[in-house]
């Protein structure tokens, strides 16, 4: 055995050791941000899917990247998470577009357009449609990078004080409504209101609101809002699909090592799914326990249905006409929509209607 070259392989591999290790420690360097969620901890989903990102990351990262998620308040409140973002009192926030359409009325496109697309179809127009693009691009000047990181499915229309036999009935209402939907219902008669989760139920409760709209069965049940209100309307045409983002401020984002990137990119896209899956096991089950607590299901009468469909096009070719932004987003969006509505009604929706009238 020559000892010579023993020895200098052992050098040599010592050296190899003594470069190895910091190199694997700058690869992996140690962040810690904190996140702040537009939800309060007891709606386990939507704040679960933050929630599921920040743990996601942490695993796949072995605890180099660690994200601390904050339940509305805590922080900031519930509607303030996106200017939070964006001047850098949290490096990231778990929240919905559709809370700052007062800022814009383009945000609203990333979370759901009243009468739009469905879960599958948004999905196909943001991930392959050029939707995520196109919303990035107009986030840019919020200094905001969003990630889609959930789904609720279709929601429920809400809950009323009173019966809607059409839409006279709707004149003069308080309703807690978000989005673009709350501009629709106004062209109803309804006088709309925005409040965070935390703050529904004791203004529905003290009768400064007529009726709530917040998700579906599983997380109405959660605020209780059977206990003051019993006829629960459907669908919630405003939200067929409703989106909650992942937004991160655009310097933390673009200081990430790539392989940060990739995780929490995933990890989003993850949430994404497990939300609406979530969703669509819990609120199948928690929709039969709030008939049995006294809730009353109506459909909304065919009025109400028809009218807000045709002001909400309306609306939408009005604000196209005056915001190029707006209409840059739309214009994509309505022709994507057009293509996915033919082609689910050629196999979706005739599979979907016969297996629902068999088990009628």
């Amino acid at each position: 055995m020559d000892r010579r070259k023993v020895l200098k392989g052992a050098g040599l591999a010592a050296m190899a050791g003594a470069v190895a290790s910091p190199a694997i420690a700058q690869a992996q360097p140690e962040i810690r941000w904190r996140m702040a969620s537009s939800y309060p901890k007891s709606l386990d989903t939507l704040y679960g899917a933050g929630d599921m990102i920040a743990k996601r990351v942490a695993a796949a990262t072995d605890n180099k990247f660690q994200i601390q998620v904050f339940a509305a308040g805590e922080i900031v409140g519930p509607l303030q998470t996106l200017d939070a973002t964006q001047n850098g009192t949290v490096e990231c926030s778990y929240t919905l577009s559709s809370f700052f359409i007062g800022k814009d009325p383009t945000f609203m496109f990333e979370t759901s357009v009243p009468w739009g697309m469905n879960v599958r179809q948004h999905n196909a127009w943001m991930y392959y449609g050029g939707g995520l693009q196109l919303v990035r691009e107009f986030m840019k000047d919020y200094g905001v990078m969003p990630f889609p990181a959930g789904q609720t499915g279709a929601q429920m229309g809400g809950w009323f004080r009173k019966e809607i036999t059409s839409i006279d009935d709707l004149k003069g209402l308080k309703m807690r409504i978000a989005g673009m939907g709350g501009q629709i219902m106004a062209k109803l008669g309804v006088v709309p209101q925005v409040l965070g989760a935390g703050d529904i139920y004791p203004a529905l409760e003290r009768g400064t609101l007529d009726a709530v709209e917040f998700s579906g069965p599983y997380d109405d049940e959660k605020l209780g809002f059977v206990k003051v209100a019993k006829y629960y309307y459907y669908p919630g045409f405003w939200e067929g699909s409703a989106q909650p983002s992942l937004y991160v401020n655009m310097d933390k984002w673009n200081a990430l090592p790539a392989h940060y990137k990739a995780i929490l990119d995933a990890a989003c896209a993850e949430a994404n799914a497990m939300c609406v899956a979530k969703y669509d096991a819990e609120n199948a089950e928690a929709i039969r326990r709030l008939v049995a607590q006294g809730a009353l299901l109506r459909a909304f009468p065919k009025d109400v249905m028809e009218q807000s469909y045709k002001e909400a096009f309306k609306l939408y070719n009005e604000i196209a006409a005056s915001n190029a932004k707006f209409k840059k987003i739309y214009d994509s969006w309505n022709a994507f929509r057009e293509k996915e509505l033919t082609w689910f009604r050629i196999a979706e929706l005739p599979f979907d209607y016969f297996v629902n009238s068999q088990q009628r």
